[in-house]
């Protein structure tokens, strides 16, 4: 094989060149940083891919990564790395020529769509006039009908480990992180990022570029102005849209912002102005922070922002703290930022939203991904009986309290003002002592500061809940609004389930 042919380079070759996001790349280098992100070794491709031809390709991929997004540049980078190494390991083939790219065709024919970008590529490397390409072999690929990636595989197959929540699992993850936050398990910036994803279904790309001026108030409503993603020829933080929030969240925000405030006027040693506070990070990577440098000017890139991975392993950790369990794997619900993007998408579908209000709300370009979400709506559970509630409530976990022999064993027993209270009695003690405005008894069963009582009268709240749900399902006909209280019906359940093993193991004793 001999990949430098010797041929003469197209007139303009360029020694650098400034990516996307302002990051210089000198084009010869074994080392291109495209942003915070993104990065990657051109001089890990093979060694016969030297001289003249190396140089083609780098010119162009230069391009790519001046014009489109990095992860792009970066995709490209390595569908070409991984073609390169197959010519490799099949000695005789000329590279670009029309049989290698006939015979990698077949090695990928499960992922197929791959070769689509690098067609465009070539097309980008002839137009350029950049030498390297067989003159056969472009108008080979341009005849070709390549079979495009298959789409929204999670959300058509409700997959529990990588598709839409359930409403009970998305309730039992927003409760989760709530809890565990109030009680200091989980950290402000996790929660932040769990309930942000949860509440917007937006990518981690856009969480993490974010600014604090991005969080607007207006009157009694509030909006963060998400950057807007995978606009491949868009600039970093080119383009907005807003999306509403709720009051809840943006407390928890303006604690976050007060936090990143505070975190960089330590490592500055000195109040920082506010024209420049609106420009801080709302995520910020304050170590990266260079003290004898230009604050102003380390804020004009995305430099001090956080990386889009630190959004995928905070669900990892927000997962392992809150530990809530699936009732349909009965183990830990998987969480990743995705899933909440599926579920906002999910849910719309099945209010009867149509693709362009689904794709307007999960801030997509065009209808080619949304599709998945009207044609396959998931069933909600038309009917809970007892029966059914009593089998899942094990697998579920919900209720998160403890259950006690009477009253005066629970804590708080000998308080009177502790007791819950339900039409058919008192169900049990409260085990806090702050003030809770939730609505009693119901809000209880799923609150970890319950105590409920060995002989509570648990069973009839939980036929009172059922028969609620199916008198709203007959009322207004709509399942969504029926359902709201499924995961606290599954929470009445296994107290109830608990209750029937205790007093068999008392009465075996």
């Amino acid at each position: 094989m001999n990949a430098s042919n010797n041929f003469a380079l197209a007139r303009y070759e360029r020694e650098k060149f400034f990516s996307k996001e302002g990051y210089e790349v000198s084009i010869s280098s074994g080392y291109w940083r495209l942003n915070k992100d993104q990065a990657f070794y051109p001089d890990s491709l093979p060694e016969w891919l030297n001289g003249d031809l190396n140089r083609s390709f780098r010119q162009v991929l230069a391009v790519y990564g001046e014009t489109c997004s990095a992860l792009h540049t970066v995709n490209l980078f390595r569908r070409f790395k991984d073609y390169y190494e197959y010519i490799e390991d099949n000695d005789g083939m000329e590279p670009f020529s029309p049989e290698s790219f006939m015979s990698y065709r077949v090695k990928m024919v499960q992922t197929e769509y791959v070769l689509s970008p690098m067609r465009g590529f070539l097309r980008s490397w002839v137009s350029l006039g950049y030498p390297g390409i067989p003159p056969e072999t472009l108008p080979m690929l341009e005849k070709w009908r390549i079979k495009g990636n298959e789409k929204g595989y999670a959300v058509q197959s409700m997959c529990p480990e990588s598709g839409p929540f359930s409403d009970i699992e998305m309730d039992g993850i927003v409760s989760g992180v709530l809890d565990c936050y109030a009680a200091g398990r989980l950290e402000l910036r996790d929660t932040c990022y769990a309930m942000i994803l949860a509440m917007t279904g937006r990518r981690p790309i856009q969480l993490s570029s974010l600014k604090i001026k991005d969080l607007i108030a207006s009157g009694e409503k509030y909006f963060i102005n998400f950057p807007r993603a995978k606009q491949r020829y868009g600039k970093w933080r080119g383009s907005f849209t807003k999306f509403e929030i709720v009051e809840d969240l943006w407390v928890l925000l303006q604690a976050q912002v007060e936090s990143v405030k505070s975190a960089f006027e330590e490592r500055v040693g000195k109040e920082i102005p506010l024209k420049l506070v609106i420009e801080l990070p709302l995520f910020p990577a304050v170590a990266k922070y260079t003290v004898s440098e230009s604050l102003k000017e380390q804020l004009d890139g995305d430099f001090l922002h956080a990386r889009v991975d630190e959004v995928n392993n905070s669900m990892r950790t927000v997962k392992e703290v809150i530990g809530v369990i699936s009732h349909r794997t009965g183990a830990i619900t998987h969480l990743n930022a995705y899933r909440f993007r599926y579920t906002l998408g999910t849910n719309l579908a099945r209010e009867g939203r149509g693709e362009y209000i689904i794709a307007e709300v999960l801030d997509q370009s065009d209808l080619q991904n949304v599709g998945v979400y009207v044609k396959n709506i998931p069933e909600i559970v038309e009917r809970i009986d007892k029966a059914v509630a009593l089998q899942l409530a094990p697998l579920a976990q919900a209720f998160q309290g403890l259950l006690v022999a009477d009253e005066t064993k629970a804590r708080r027993g000998a308080d009177r003002s502790s007791r819950i209270c339900s039409a058919g009695g008192n169900v049990g003690t409260c085990g806090s002592y702050g003030f809770c405005g939730a609505l009693a008894p119901v809000a209880c069963y799923t609150c970890s500061h319950f105590q409920p009582w060995l002989d509570g009268p648990h069973e009839l709240v939980l036929d009172e809940l059922i028969r609620e749900r199916d008198g709203v399902r007959d009322i207004t006909g709509d399942l969504k609004i029926a359902s709201a209280n499924d995961r606290l019906i599954l929470a009445v359940s296994d107290v109830v389930t608990r209750c029937s093993a205790m007093k068999s193991d008392l009465a075996n004793d």
